[in-house]
């Protein structure tokens, strides 16, 4: 099992910064992929960016150049510090987890609001 706890979300304004985490627990040698996917009201949950354990990246075409996703093993917490945020990046931000024999993990959420 593996548990995501994320944390750093809020209230910004357009062209402001915020970066939130996600701390790993659990099982976490089992996990060979994080991620961090948004979902805006009304719309389907969107892959924003994803990193693999080998360290690779991909992002969204909508946040590459703006988002920045990274991770610290040490602390078993992955981030994503966001830059010129616009108001179509307010969502509700998942961390996801991809672990071996266990499966697919979630985060609860944490809101992000960038007002215009």
């Amino acid at each position: 099992q593996v548990q995501l706890v994320e944390s750093g979300g809020g209230l910004v304004r357009a062209g402001g910064s915020l970066r939130v985490s996600c701390a790993a627990s659990g099982s976490i040698l089992a996990i060979k992929l994080m991620a961090w996917y948004r979902q805006a009201p009304g719309k389907e949950r969107e892959l924003v960016a994803e990193i693999a354990t080998s360290g690779s990246t991909n992002y969204a075409r909508s946040v590459k150049g703006r988002f920045t996703i990274s991770r610290d093993n040490a602390k078993n917490t992955v981030y994503q510090q966001m830059n010129s945020l616009k108001p179509e990046d307010t969502a509700v931000y998942y961390c996801y987890a991809e672990a071996d024999y266990y499966g697919d993990y979630w985060g609860q959420g944490t809101q992000v609001t960038v007002s215009s």
